[in-house]
Parts: structure tokens; C-alpha cells; sequence
């Protein structure tokens, strides 16, 4: 995202796990077991449609997946960033690695934006065959044909930009993704400039959440279907406003219960706070259609700011105190594999 004083911040997108909840086993785990975390080896490429390219690093796991079936995992960085901080900041790595899950880094160059941001907020960038959703989607097919992943196993998150970038991503090109997650965003559509991108962030979209949501529905057309949604903020974002937050669970209630040809929720199905010894509460809360399908899921983090919560702190805008955005990730996206 960027500050109102014209100086460009930070920008990225995530989620949050409950710390000491072994929600999804992990390296950890695996060294208990006596047997060392799996790992995986970079390889890196560049990928052009819409008139340009753009970068990339793929983070190939040694494991095999349980199920035969692969899974992609999307991994779109804040601004200032590009895919080794992003790597070290997440460490999505070494909690999707052992899983024989691919993690994929496309990277915004300075070339694009001089603070390495996602375009998030600039109409060009996020309509369907055009931009760089254009890009990034045709990156998606490419690494996921070349690498045998399974279409229906491959998902986005970000944070800060590259979290408005994936909800934009999302809802320019539904047929692509079983889920996403959002960390510390904006909702898809919610600004078409810098001015009301600066305005979304302090307080939130001038457009309510239905309005947004029917936006989307618009974009998608025939394609439209339901994408769960993991939303993870900081109470404490100085940059980016948590009323954001609330913005998004409304913006893709609408979305994914419309795409179920059902009503959207009026309350959550499971609400509930969450703490843990030395690190920060959240409080959690869960959306589920009439049929019982997942529609969003979210995580208010107090004491967070605009951090990549239980970060690793060799990565930038990351905060180790907070629950770990990563492991939930992981959790939320294959809790919902088949």
C-alpha cells in the first residue's frame, strides 16, 4: 500500500494461525517424529501476456503430496518487497514444503512501480485480459501446467497491495482459484485511483460491502462460483484501516453465498476469541451458507499493525508475536481440498 504523505510502504497478503494450536503438522512435527522437515529447491521465470511480463520464483517441494494430487499455493508481496524477503518473512516455504505443496512468488518490478507495488487500485491493472491480473493468471496457468498441479488445488493470498491484488485477481479470473486468503487488504474494486485508494485505506470503501459484492458478481458473469475467503487484520493497522476488514467478509459473503444461489448470512456461525500465552488475541470468526459450505472465515489480531502476523523477523513488515498467517494459510486452503 502507500502512506497520504506520497511516501510508498509496505504491501502484502496473509493469514493468521492460533499459536500452539497444531492445526496443520509442520517441520516441526516432522523433526519430532525423527525425521528432518521436508524441503524444496527455487527455480525461477518470467512469464508475458497483456503487452508485458513479470518475474517469478517457484519453491518445488522434495515431499510428494499425500493424495497424488498437487496443490499451488500463490504468494503476491507488498510493496518494497519482492519474493526472497517475502520467502524469509512468511517462511510459507517451510510450512508448505513438507506437504508437497509448490509455493509461487510472482514479483512486481520497480520498472512497474518504483516502490515494487502492485497497480491494486488502478482500473487498467484489474480487469480480466488486460494488465497485471492478465499477468499474474497467465503465470498461474503456465507454472501449473508445466508442473502437473491439479487445477482444482491452487490458491491465492497476499498482503497489504498484493492482498488487494489477490481479491482482484480473484474476482477477475474465479475459474482459476478454490480459495484465497487476504492479509491486512482491501476489497476487490473498492478504489480506481490514488485518491480513493488513499481514502479506502484510512477508512474503509465508500461503497458498502453489498454494493461490492454485486460488483463482483457483475465481473465474474457466467463464471462465477463460490471462492471461500480467509481474512486476516491487524486491530492496530495504522495504514491500512480494520474496518477494511469487515468490508471484505461482507464484499464475498455476498459473492460466495449468491454463487450457492443462497442468501448471505446475517450472523457467524462460530464466533469466538482466541488467545495464547505471550503472543496476541484474535478474535475468529467463522461464515457457513444454509448447505454448510464455507463462505469466509476471519481473524482480528489485537496489538497487530500492518505486519505479516507471526512473521519471521529477517523478513520486512512482519511480526512474530502474532498468531502464524502462514500455518493458517495452509490450514484454511487444504481443510478445503478433496
Amino acid at each position: 500500500m502507500f502512506a497520504s504523505t506520497g511516501k510508498w510502504c509496505l504491501a502484502t497478503w496473509v493469514t493468521v494461525v492460533a499459536a500452539g494450536a497444531d492445526l496443520l503438522p509442520g517441520p516441526a512435527a516432522a523433526q519430532a517424529a525423527g525425521a528432518p522437515p521436508a524441503a524444496g529447491r527455487l527455480v525461477t521465470g518470467r512469464t508475458a501476456a497483456a503487452g508485458s511480463a513479470r518475474s517469478y520464483t517457484l519453491m518445488v517441494p522434495d515431499a510428494p503430496p499425500p493424495t497424488g494430487r498437487r496443490a499451488l499455493v500463490v504468494m503476491l508481496h507488498g510493496c518494497t518487497q519482492d519474493a526472497a524477503d517475502f520467502m524469509r518473512g512468511t517462511q510459507m516455504n517451510t510450512h508448505a514444503a513438507p506437504h508437497g505443496v509448490f509455493v509461487l512468488y510472482p514479483e512486481q518490478g520497480a520498472g512497474q512501480h518504483p516502490q515494487k507495488c502492485w497497480n491494486w487500485y488502478a482500473p487498467a491493472e484489474m480487469k480480466r485480459d488486460a494488465g497485471e491480473v492478465a499477468i499474474v493468471a497467465a503465470m498461474v496457468r503456465e507454472v501449473t501446467a508445466a508442473q502437473g498441479i491439479d487445477p482444482a488445488r491452487v490458491y491465492v493470498a497476499g498482503m497489504s497491495a498484493g492482498a488487494a491484488m489477490a481479491a482482484n485477481l480473484v474476482a477477475a479470473y474465479p475459474e482459476l482459484f478454490a480459495a484465497m486468503a487476504v492479509h491486512s487488504g482491501i476489497a476487490a474494486g473498492a478504489a480506481a485511483d490514488v485518491m480513493s485508494a488513499i481514502g479506502a485505506m484510512r477508512s474503509g470503501p465508500t461503497a458498502d460491502g453489498d454494493a461490492l459484492g454485486m460488483a463482483v458478481l457483475t465481473a465474474m458473469a457466467d463464471r462465477a462460483h463460490a471462492v471461500p475467503l480467509l481474512v486476516i487484520h491487524g486491530r492496530a493497522d495504522g495504514v491500512v484501516s480494520a474496518r477494511n476488514a469487515a468490508s471484505l467478509v461482507r464484499q464475498w459473503l455476498v459473492v460466495n453465498a449468491s454463487a450457492r444461489h443462497l442468501a448471505p448470512p446475517a450472523v457467524p456461525a462460530r464466533h469466538e476469541a482466541v488467545e495464547a500465552t505471550g503472543r496476541y488475541g484474535a478474535v475468529h470468526e467463522v461464515w457457513t451458507s444454509a448447505d454448510g459450505g464455507m463462505l469466509v472465515e476471519s481473524y482480528l489480531v489485537e496489538g497487530l499493525g500492518h505486519a505479516w502476523s507471526g512473521g519471521d523477523a529477517n523478513g520486512s513488515f512482519t511480526d512474530p508475536k502474532g498468531p502464524d498467517a502462514s500455518a493458517l494459510i495452509l490450514t484454511f486452503f487444504l481443510a478445503g481440498a478433496t
